[in-house]
C-alpha cells in the first residue's frame, strides 16, 4: 500500500506537469478547478492587442491577479472561465494595452497640480498678462496654507507665445511685494520672479549670468527684469523653492501626479529628471507599497548622480518603482528660444544679436564625461536635446562611448530631438540611438514655430516621425508633462495629424498612421524601457495593464482623434481610474 501511495502521487504530479507544458491544449480545454483567484473576463468591444506590424484583434481577454492568462475568442473564453471569472462587457468600447510614458515628469506634474494653473486655452485661461494676474490673485487668496508652508506663491504654465506680451517682475509686483512669487514657463525652462523673490535668491545688478543660463535685464541697465532662463531658473527652483516643500506635500504631489496620469490611460509613468527630493519621495512611496502606477525614474546626472546607485536601480520593479538610468540635459526650449540651434532663430529674442541661435548647457568634453559615466556603469542614459547643435553634441559623445565601451543593447535615448536633421537620423540608426519625439509641439506651438521660432521649412520638419520610421527607426511620442498635460489623446492626435491650434498641418509628410501613433504609446514604449517582455501588448503572460477608450482610434477619422476620451484605466487587473459618466 505504501508503494501504491507513492505511485499514485507520481501520476498526479506527472499529470500536472503535462498540463503546464501543453499550453495550446490547455487554452482550448475547460479548467476544472473552482474559482478561487481574482479573474476577470473582458469582452464585447474592440480589443486591439498592438502586437505585430498590423492591427490584430481578439474577442476576449482574461486576467488573473494582474496577469493576462488568456486571449482569444469569446466562445473559448466562456467555455473555460464562465462561472469562474467576473464578466466585464466593454459595451462597444475599445481596449488597448495601458499607455507607457515615453518621457514625462510625474513628480513635477504634482507640483503643477498644486500650483496656480496659468496654462492658456484649451488647458486653462492664461491668455493675457492681466489674466495671469487675476489667476494668481485668486490662487493666493485660497492657498495661504501652501504659501505659509513653502514661503512662495507658485504659478505654472505661462506661455508667452499665447500672451499679449512677456510678463516681468513688475507684473508680479502688482500682485504682491510681500510674498515671493514665481511663475514657471510651460516649457519648464524659464520663469518670472517678482522683486521679493529676486531678493531672496540674491539676484541683483551685480549677479553675473550663470554658465548655461541667463538673467534677463531691464533694457539699458543691468537690473534683472525678473525673467530667468535655464540654469538661472533651475537654481531658483533647486535652492529657493523646492527645499521648502515638506515631505508631506511632496507625497501629496506624487499622488496627484499619478492620478492625473491614470486619467489619461497611463499605467507606466516616468520621472524623467529626478532631483534628490523627487527620488526620496518615490522611494518613500515604494517602501510603503503606496504607488498607484509603475514609475520608472531617470535621475538627473548633475544634481542627483548618487540616486543612480539606489537599491531600486535596475530593470525590475519593486513595489511598482525602479530607477531606469540617468538623464542629461544639453540645451533648452525651442518655444522659449533657448534651444541650441545650428542656425539663428527665425525671429531672435529682443536684445539678442541677429545670429542668436540659443546656447549649450555644457562643453563637448563635459557631455562625453557624463555619457561615458553611464556607459561604464551600464546605466541607460537619456539626453534632452531640442536643437540640432545639441543633437550633434550628443551623437558625438555617444559615438565615442560606443567605440570605447561597446553598444550591446544599451537603448541609448534622445529626448525630444525636435529639430533632428535627416543626416542625424542616419546617425541614430548607426549609433543605435532611440528617439522619443515630442509631436505635441505641432499643436501647441506649431504656428509659433512657423512664424517666429524656426520658419516654415524647419518647422515642418519638427519631430520627424515618418522620416525616422522609413529609415527603420522605432520611436516613442511623449507629452513631457508638466510642459503640457499628460494627455495620451493629445499625443496621439498630434502624432497622427500634426494639426496646429489654427488648423495648419505642420509638416504633412511627417504624419504617421493611427496604428503607428498607438505603437509609440504602447509596444515601442515598452521596448524603450526594456519592458517588452512584460508590457506594451495584450498577450498571454504579460501584465494586465489596460486602457479603455470610448471609441476605436483605428476606426475614426484622424481629425476625431482629439475628441477621444479614456473611460477606464486598469493597472494589473485593478481599476485605478474610471470616468464619471454623470
Amino acid at each position: 500500500m505504501k508503494h501504491l501511495k507513492y505511485i499514485l502521487l507520481a501520476l498526479v504530479l506527472l499529470s500536472l506537469s503535462c498540463d503546464n507544458n501543453n499550453s495550446k491544449e490547455k487554452e482550448s480545454t475547460p479548467v476544472a478547478e473552482p474559482y478561487k483567484l481574482q479573474q476577470t473576463l473582458y469582452h464585447g468591444g474592440d480589443i486591439v492587442t498592438m502586437a505585430g506590424e498590423e492591427p490584430k484583434y481578439v474577442e476576449a481577454v482574461v486576467q488573473r491577479e494582474g496577469q493576462i492568462i488568456f486571449t482569444g475568442t469569446k466562445a473559448d473564453a466562456l467555455a473555460r472561465f464562465e462561472g469562474k471569472a467576473d464578466l466585464v462587457d466593454l459595451e462597444g468600447r475599445t481596449m488597448l494595452p495601458g499607455f507607457i510614458d515615453g518621457h514625462g515628469h510625474v513628480f513635477n506634474v504634482g507640483l503643477q497640480a498644486v500650483s496656480a494653473n496659468l496654462l492658456p486655452a484649451p488647458d486653462g485661461d492664461g491668455n493675457s498678462v492681466e489674466a495671469l494676474q487675476q489667476i494668481l490673485t485668486d490662487w493666493i487668496a485660497k492657498n495661504q496654507d501652501f504659501i505659509n508652508t513653502t514661503g512662495w506663491a507658485i504659478g505654472f504654465g505661462y506661455d508667452d507665445s499665447q500672451l499679449d506680451r512677456y510678463p516681468t517682475k513688475e507684473d508680479l509686483d502688482a500682485i504682491s511685494t510681500e510674498i515671493p512669487i514665481i511663475i514657471i514657463h510651460q516649457s519648464g525652462h524659464l520663469s518670472v520672479v517678482n522683486s521679493k523673490g529676486l531678493d531672496l535668491v540674491n539676484y541683483t545688478v551685480e549677479t553675473e549670468d550663470p554658465k548655461g543660463g541667463k538673467i534677463r535685464r531691464i533694457s539699458g541697465s543691468n537690473e534683472p527684469n525678473g525673467v530667468l532662463e535655464e540654469v538661472a531658473h533651475f537654481m531658483v527652483l533647486l535652492t529657493g523653492v523646492l527645499p521648502n516643500i515638506t515631505p508631506e506635500l511632496q507625497d501629496d504631489m506624487l499622488v496627484k501626479g499619478q492620478e492625473l496620469y491614470a486619467s489619461f490611460g497611463y499605467t507606466t509613468a516616468q520621472e524623467g529628471r529626478s532631483t534628490p527630493d523627487g527620488s526620496d519621495t518615490m522611494e518613500r512611496a515604494a517602501e510603503k507599497d503606496a504607488l498607484l502606477l509603475d514609475i520608472v525614474s531617470y535621475v538627473d546626472i548633475l544634481s542627483n548622480r548618487k540616486g543612480a546607485d539606489s537599491k531600486y536601480q535596475g530593470k525590475t520593479y519593486t513595489n511598482k518603482y525602479r530607477v531606469g538610468g540617468v538623464k542629461l540635459n544639453l540645451d533648452g526650449s525651442p518655444q522659449g528660444k533657448t534651444a541650441w540651434l545650428s542656425h539663428p532663430y527665425h525671429i531672435v529674442p529682443s536684445g539678442e544679436p541677429k545670429d542668436y541661435h540659443g546656447y549649450e548647457s555644457m562643453t563637448d568634453e563635459e557631455a562625453y564625461k557624463h555619457v561615458a559615466d553611464a556607459y561604464e556603469n551600464n546605466l541607460q542614459i537619456m539626453a534632452h536635446c531640442n536643437g540640432d547643435s545639441a543633437i550633434d553634441q550628443y551623437i558625438k559623445a555617444v559615438k565615442k562611448a560606443n567605440t570605447e565601451f561597446g553598444n550591446d543593447d544599451r537603448r541609448t535615448i534622445i529626448i525630444h530631438a525636435q529639430t533632428a536633421r535627416e543626416d542625424q537620423l542616419d546617425s541614430f540608426v548607426e549609433e543605435k540611438i532611440w528617439p522619443s519625439f515630442f509631436p505635441m509641439h505641432t499643436f501647441y506651438w506649431g504656428d509659433y514655430h512657423v512664424n517666429s521660432v524656426l520658419g516654415k521649412e524647419r518647422a515642418y520638419k519638427i519631430s520627424p516621425t515618418n522620416t525616422a520610421y522609413k529609415k527603420g527607426l522605432r520611436f516613442t511620442s511623449h507629452h513631457d508633462a508638466p510642459v503640457a498635460l499628460p494627455s495620451s489623446i493629445r499625443v496621439l492626435s498630434a502624432t497622427v495629424t500634426r494639426a496646429s491650434r489654427s488648423g495648419q498641418i505642420i509638416g504633412p509628410d511627417e504624419r504617421v498612421s493611427a496604428y503607428l501613433g498607438l505603437k509609440a504609446l504602447t509596444d515601442w514604449a515598452a521596448y524603450q524601457h526594456f519592458e517588452e517582455n512584460t508590457k506594451g501588448t495584450i498577450e498571454k503572460g504579460k501584465v494586465a495593464d489596460f486602457v479603455i477608450l470610448d471609441r476605436n482610434p483605428l476606426k475614426i477619422e484622424p481629425s476625431e482623434l482629439q475628441n477621444l476620451y479614456v473611460t477606464e484605466t486598469i493597472k494589473e487587473g485593478t481599476t485605478v481610474y474610471k470616468k464619471s459618466m454623470d
